[in-house]
């Protein structure tokens, strides 16, 4: 990364430690934007060169789960079933990243629950990413999966990690990021295990 780049990397995430810190103590509502920019050292005006809204700021990582889904999908082998693909990217994903399981993750289930905007910014990315990876799935497996079909095993899979993660956070062992990885890949491989054997 460039410079240029590092510090673009750095304020983007002094704006999300700000949001999570600000959010858990004054709460969404009362928190602003001109609070997080402040809290981050930067001018609210530039809040909007990172994120377009407190909500999108919530979910930082979602385009990068869809790329890794994606990518998994690009990369497969040919012996790989399209549910075994799936597994592989939330492996890659929560090899590279803890944001699933992190304190903002905890932080967003909680206001998905209570705060409409959040929960609706929530389904919308849910459907897009949904659509996205069904469409690329479809496309690379065609002999087994049709666009239905796809959309079906995609949303199995998704709904798996969503749930997981809803219960695992809401547990006594949330704390320890490597237990809820590992409990949220156990759920998944759960809830395809009927795909592996039928595609």
């Amino acid at each position: 990364m460039s410079l240029r780049d590092r510090k673009r990397a750095r304020t983007r995430q002094a704006l999300i430690d700000a949001a999570t810190d600000l959010f858990e103590r004054q709460g969404y509502d009362e928190t602003t934007i001109a609070d997080i920019a402040a809290a981050a050292e930067i001018g609210a005006r530039t809040f909007f060169s990172y994120f377009a809204s407190k909500e999108e700021l919530l979910f930082p990582e979602s385009d990068g789960r869809v790329r890794a889904a994606i990518d998994a999908i690009a990369t497969r082998s040919p012996d790989e079933r399209p549910a075994d693909v799936l597994l592989r990217a939330l492996g890659e994903i929560n090899d590279t990243s803890e944001e699933m399981v992190s304190p903002l993750a905890a932080l967003r289930l909680r206001l998905i629950q209570t705060v409409p905007a959040v929960r609706g910014r929530a389904l919308q990315l849910q459907l897009d990413a949904q659509r996205e990876i069904a469409k690329h799935l479809a496309e690379a497996f065609p002999g087994q999966l049709d666009l239905v079909r796809a959309a079906a095993l995609t949303g199995a899979f998704v709904g798996a990690v969503s749930g997981a993660l809803q219960a695992l956070l809401d547990s006594a062992d949330r704390a320890d990021p490597a237990a809820l990885q590992a409990a949220m890949r156990t759920a998944t491989e759960v809830a395809l295990t009927p795909w592996r054997r039928s595609t």
